[in-house]
């Protein structure tokens, strides 16, 4: 596969599927995830706690700022789910330290090549509908702010660095 990017770690896979993302996501990621969970809500708290009486001079009820610490909650979840995928993404990439993950992809492979399976997966939809998933996936962490897209499709259009599996694994 061609290059796409000049990264200053080794390449891991420039498509990754979903399930291996968050199996390789690191206890920082889940951390930041849940701080960014918490924020929303724990904000409108803060601000509804000492503003009670605004809230009655505008005729709303503590069931309206539960109703607004729901909604803090559930976008909070995304924003959370979202930048802890994004920061387990950017390691397959080699846009940030990824020596666990590559120590865990090589112990993957190695454990399905003994198994005789392949690394990637078998898809039973035709390559041509593969190599499309392929392209809208491969990358789109990049653009989780204005769509959200994963890779959910076995396929074997993955990029890599030269070393992340050995020669003599291959």
């Amino acid at each position: 596969m061609r290059k796409l990017h000049d990264a200053p770690f080794p390449v891991i896979d420039t498509d990754p599927i979903f399930g291996r993302v968050i199996r390789y996501m690191r206890l920082s990621d889940y951390a930041m995830g849940i701080a960014l969970t918490a924020i929303g809500p724990g904000f409108m708290y803060w601000m509804g706690k000492d503003s009670q009486s605004a809230y009655q001079s505008m005729g709303l009820s503590r069931k309206h700022l539960h109703r607004g610490m729901g909604f803090a909650t559930v976008i909070g979840a995304t924003v959370g789910f979202l930048s802890a995928y994004a920061s387990s993404s950017s390691r397959f990439w080699g846009l940030s330290e990824n020596a666990r993950e590559i120590r865990m992809y090589r112990e993957e492979y190695r454990r399905l090549k003994a198994e005789g399976k392949s690394m990637h997966g078998t898809s039973s939809l035709p390559l041509s509908v593969q190599r499309t998933a392929a392209g809208y996936s491969t990358g789109a962490f990049l653009n989780f702010d204005v769509m959200p897209w994963f890779n959910f499709v076995n396929h074997p259009f993955h990029g890599q660095s030269d070393g992340v599996i050995p020669e003599d694994e291959k």
